[in-house]
């Protein structure tokens, strides 16, 4: 998960000019409570501060206040939710809900955090656990997402703008041809080679179909891949592999697991949609995420089959070197991953403002030699029916991460990305 540590945010206290006079401060009493959990007080100047802002509602009178450091705030922090801590006394709840409610009006977001004292630790929590979920948001802004040509064609659900992306959910998208990969991939030297595909040899369970000059093939596509990820700052990657297999006779699927092992959330078939999931994920809960097609349902069992030729080495317990499933070339991932609990996540639709989530579990897997190399079993919650991917697909492509989070993604996206129902 994210952060032992508590995120470090601001908070402005907004009062009244008739409680100024009087030379009260409601928000003194909280000032022990928010600093242990990383608030800090800001006056007005500090408002451009990349960090997760409050405004502390004093007092009643204070809504004009509010919303014209919202405006000053929206200046460098464009699509960033209001967050208003309100508390019992001095008309302090009924001015953030005048203000709250005008933000709305204006197709803007915000969220009232209401503490009912000094003491109310239930209240506090909700805090830490908003400036957390803010914290995420302006990481993203500040993410670079790389796609390496263009979205493979078949992907007509899932082949966002990349305006698109960077509006709604902040990254920035960075194009790079695939001539520059072919170009960087030429660049690594032979050298460079032996160790990592040394290290990859011994550390696989056992090699299959691939040879030697397979398995260095896809080691320097690797590194060519990490390359450029130095060279453009990316947080995230895209790939259209299958040009890879089509003009170079090599896959890009051992150069995926190594990316996500190293902390780059890095994707397929320059499927940005997937991609965008995975730097979520791991941007907000701290996790390594995969990528897979949904390769089939079994609606009597609530079970679904997930399966990709690659897959991020932290999340299997071993992992076997095979040839491409598709096209039997290069070098592929053959994960074997632990039963247990899991969250699936699917975001979509056509201003990326959707998403779909279940938990289940990974149950025994019996593997499907008419499916990519890893494969793996998930059966959802009873509350969640698999015949919604049925019904209501977002795409293809499903993300996986250990461990059951959906409430809290699904409590970051309504209160930065949802959109408010008319």
């Amino acid at each position: 998960m994210r952060k032992p540590s508590p995120v470090s945010f601001g908070y402005i206290p907004v009062g009244s000019l008739l409680m100024e006079r009087r030379q009260e401060d409601p928000a003194v009493e909280y000032t022990s409570a928010l600093k242990r959990i990383g608030g800090r007080r800001w006056d007005a100047g500090m408002i451009s501060q990349p960090l997760p802002l409050f405004y502390f509602v004093a007092t009643g009178g204070s809504e004009r206040k509010i919303l014209q450091l919202r405006e000053e705030r929206g200046q460098t922090s464009f699509g960033e939710p209001a967050l208003l801590l309100a508390h019992p006394g001095n008309n302090s709840l009924p001015a953030a809900l005048e203000v709250l409610a005008r933000l709305q009006q204006g197709d803007d977001r915000g969220k009232i955090l209401y503490l009912r004292g000094p003491d109310d630790a239930e209240g506090f929590r909700r805090i830490a656990a908003a400036a957390e979920d803010m914290d995420a948001f302006l990481q993203l802004r500040r993410t670079r997402i790389g796609l390496l040509g263009d979205p493979s064609d078949w992907l007509v659900a899932s082949s966002p703008g990349p305006d698109m992306v960077t509006k709604v959910w902040g990254p920035e998208i960075v194009a790079i041809g695939f001539g520059e990969l072919e170009k960087s991939i030429e660049s690594v030297p032979d050298e460079a080679l032996e160790a990592p595909l040394d290290a990859l040899v011994s550390g696989a369970a056992s090699v299959h179909e691939p040879t030697r000059d397979d398995l260095a093939e896809a080691v320097r596509t690797f590194l060519a891949m990490k390359d450029l990820i130095d060279e453009h700052h990316l947080d995230a990657v895209s790939v259209r592999c299958f040009d890879l297999v089509s003009q170079r006779r090599t896959t890009g699927c051992l150069a995926l697991a190594r990316l996500n092992e190293a902390g780059v959330a890095a994707g397929c078939e320059g499927d940005l949609v997937s991609a965008l999931t995975m730097l979520w994920i791991h941007t907000l809960l701290g996790q390594t995420a995969w990528m897979a097609n949904t390769a089939g349902v079994d609606t009597r069992r609530n079970t679904l089959r997930m399966a990709h030729c690659t897959v991020p080495l932290q999340l299997a317990t071993d992992f076997l070197l095979r040839s491409h499933f598709e096209s039997g070339l290069g070098v592929s991932i053959q994960g074997l991953l632990k039963n247990g609990p899991i969250t699936l996540a699917r975001v979509g639709g056509r201003n990326l403002d959707r998403i779909w989530l279940s938990e289940g579990n990974i149950i025994e897997t019996e593997p499907d030699d008419r499916l990519c190399r890893t494969q793996v079993d998930v059966q959802l919650t009873e509350s969640e029916p698999v015949s919604a991917l049925l019904d209501s697909p977002l795409g293809n492509h499903l993300v996986l991460t250990a461990g059951h989070h959906a409430g809290r993604l699904r409590k970051w996206w309504e209160m930065i990305i949802k959109k408010e129902e008319t």
